[in-house]
Parts: structure tokens; sequence; C-alpha cells
């Protein structure tokens, strides 16, 4: 076994702060999620931004704030670009948006990022069987990523999880099942068969290092706008690792000196109507969320009902001074053919979600005109066929055309 970044000091409870070896497997600590914790002063010392700039453009860049040693699980996860989006903006009435676009990455959206140091990780410690409950991109990514790596890969979906998420999970030779439920009931099936199948758990926040490469968000987003950050971050939220990664890239940052002023965004996580627990805790002023009873989207992503890092996304939202937000479901599809018609970015129907919420913040005024926006885009618009479903009309080649009429 190689070692681990010798820069990470130890591993941290989330739910209570128990200290926590590194160099070893865990999963969750009392029910819980868990820290990777760095020797900041000594990272700060060793690594610096004509450094990382010198390197190459991939998330890897950043290697002395992630865990990996230098065995790393790879397909090229270059930095994904930071578009302006002045035509959408305009219509929305925010004079500085712009969308992070993760749909670049290999295997075509933002878990990319957590796969890869995922399966990296599960690599170091010798593992050969993993196991993911996945509502779409999360499947396909750990089933490439466990291919890179030679390791066996299960994963099990709603058996109504887009249809291009089954195929892409198949072909990259995962064993892939269709379960009768939602990812929550997926879930309880991976780790019920834990024991007899002898898999290690990928799901959401259930080991270490998935949000160690979703950080990874956040520090790009800091050095591409020359380590000053935005003043609002609009993210979909289902498990909420890249949200509650971001936060911890931030104050890391800021910890090291490297952020231009001690401005954080606000963090705003936004859902669906069909499917809102942590919008709901919000409201409530509840640090802890409720399993959203009849959870329904076709945003499948943030179809998650329940999330073992409820109370880490709603600290995040709070600490920023941002919110948990809930957008009308029904509008989904407009938005979204909105800001695709706009500005060509392939943007999904859970990002559909964040420029709803834009719509409506705008509105209430809890997001200023001037204020510098940024929308995470976490997957391609083109695996969501059955949203993207249009009704074109036809031309008969044989037929003159009658041009004035297109």
């Amino acid at each position: 076994m190689s070692d681990m970044n010798p820069f990470v000091s130890h591993l941290e409870g989330a739910i209570d702060g128990a200290r926590l070896e590194p160099n070893q497997v865990h999963t969750l600590h009392e029910g819980r999620p868990i820290w990777v914790r760095y020797d900041l002063e000594q990272v700060a010392q060793r690594m610096t931004k004509e450094l990382v700039a010198s390197r190459e453009p991939t998330l890897w860049r950043y290697r002395e704030l992630l865990p990996a040693g230098e065995r790393i699980v790879s397909l090229g996860e270059g930095m994904s670009p930071v578009l302006p989006c002045p035509r959408l903006g305009s219509a929305m009435g925010a004079n500085d948006l712009w969308i992070k676009d993760e749909s670049q990455l290999p295997t075509g959206s933002f878990k990319s990022r957590g796969l890869a140091m995922a399966i990296t990780m599960a690599h170091h410690f010798g593992i050969e069987r993993v196991a993911i409950p996945s509502a779409g991109n999360a499947g396909g990514a750990a089933a490439a990523y466990a291919a890179r790596a030679g390791m066996e890969c299960y994963v099990f979906m709603p058996e109504d999880t887009p249809v291009i998420n089954q195929y892409e999970a198949a072909m990259a030779g995962a064993k892939t099942y269709l379960v009768n439920g939602l990812i929550n009931d997926c879930g309880r099936i991976v780790k019920e068969g834990m024991d007899q199948m002898g898999w290690f758990d990928l799901s959401t926040l259930k080991e270490p290092y998935r949000i160690e490469g979703k950080k990874t968000m956040g520090l790009e987003l800091a050095e591409q706008f020359q380590w000053e950050l935005p003043d609002v971050v609009l993210y979909p939220t289902g498990g909420g690792t890249g949200l509650i990664g971001m936060w911890k890239a931030f104050a890391e940052l800021g910890a090291m000196g490297w952020l231009a002023s001690d401005k954080r965004p606000r963090m705003y996580s936004v859902q669906s109507t069909g499917c809102a627990p942590i919008a709901r805790a919000f409201e409530r002023g509840e640090r802890f969320a409720e399993l959203f009873p009849h959870a329904e989207s076709m945003a499948r992503g943030i179809r998650v009902p329940v999330a073992v890092g409820d109370f880490m996304i709603l600290d995040a939202v709070r600490e920023s001074g941002g919110q948990a937000v809930a957008v009308d479901e029904a509008r989904l599809p407009d938005w979204m053919r909105q800001a695709v018609s706009s500005e060509g970015i392939s943007l999904c129907p859970e990002s559909a979600a964040c420029v709803g919420a834009l719509e409506s913040l705008l509105a209430s005024g809890d997001i200023k005109p001037d204020e510098r926006v940024v929308i995470f885009n976490t997957g391609a618009a083109q695996k969501y066929l059955e949203v993207m479903q249009t009704e074109l009309p036809k031309l008969d080649c044989t037929q003159p055309i009658d041009y004035a009429t297109l």
C-alpha cells in the first residue's frame, strides 16, 4: 500500500469532532460522515500559487490539498471552464452571471471528481470490489473509474434512472441493476449486502474521499477568479457533497491566506418542489432533514429524499448567509431550454433548477443585480433524453421548400 498525502494530519468525525487515524479504511463515524483534515500551515509552506499555475490543468494540480499519494486513478480530469453568460443574465436581470460547466469532465458530469478520488483511495487501500447506489451520473462515473483501476463494480439504480446513465454504467463493465424504488432503497441494498458480498460502499458521504474530489470545484473557482470568490453560488443539491466540499475548500484557502479578501460566497442549496428535504429543514430552522415523502423529480440527481450529510449542507448554507430553496418542478424544462438556447451550454435539469432559483431570488431582492453569481452545471443535457424530447417539424425533400414559412 502506497502512502497517503503526507500533509493529511488526521480524519475527523463530522458529528462530534472525534479524531480518527488517516491511513485506515473508514466509512461512517457514529453513523455520520468524516472530514479529511490537513496540516494547512505545512501545506502553505510547500504549495504556492505559482507552483499550482505551473502544473497541468487538472484537479490533481491541488495535490497537497488532496488525500491521494502518488498513485492516482485518472481519466484526465481537466479544469472545467467558468463561462460568462451575458444573454441569460440579461434575461434574468443579473449583470454578472457565470456558469461553471462540469459537463465537460470525462464522464460528462461533476461526479468524475468525487469518484476519481474515491476510487483512487479504494485502490490505495487494496479494495477490489465496490458498490454504489446512484440516481444517475454517479453510477456511470463509478463504473468508469473502477474499470480504469481494474476493480469490480456494482451499481444499483432506480428503474426510472435516465436511460443513458443505465447504459454507460453497464458499458463500463459494472454489474448494473435497476431497483423498483428510490436511491435510498438502492442504498439499503448496498448496505445490507456488504457482509455477504464483501464490497466497499461508495455511497455519497459514506466514505471520506468523494467530498475531497468535489472540493476541487471550489479550488478551481477561486483560481479562475484570481482568488477573489464570487458573491453567490447556486448549487443543485441531492446528496450535497459538492456544496459541502466547496465550503470546505474556501475555509482551507482562507486559512492558508490565499484568498484576496475575507468575503465568502453565499451558498444557495437548490432543490425542486418534487423533492426538497433540505429546503424544508431550512425553512423550519432545523439542522437535520426528515425523509421527504413521495419524492419525484425529472431532475433525477436531486431526487434524494434523505441525505446522510444533511446537517453539513445546512451548516454551510447558514454559515455563508445563503439559503436552501425549492423551485417549481413543472418549470424545469422551460428553464433548461432557456439556458441552453441563450448560451449554448449543455445545462442539465438539476442545474435548470438553479436558473429558476436565480429568477426568484432576484425578484425577492435576496440576490442583487450587480452581484457576481455562479451557477454550477453539474452534468450534460444530452444525458437526459427523457427531458430533452421535442417534436420537430418535418420537411419533404421531394417537394419544393417554402422557405418563407421556415
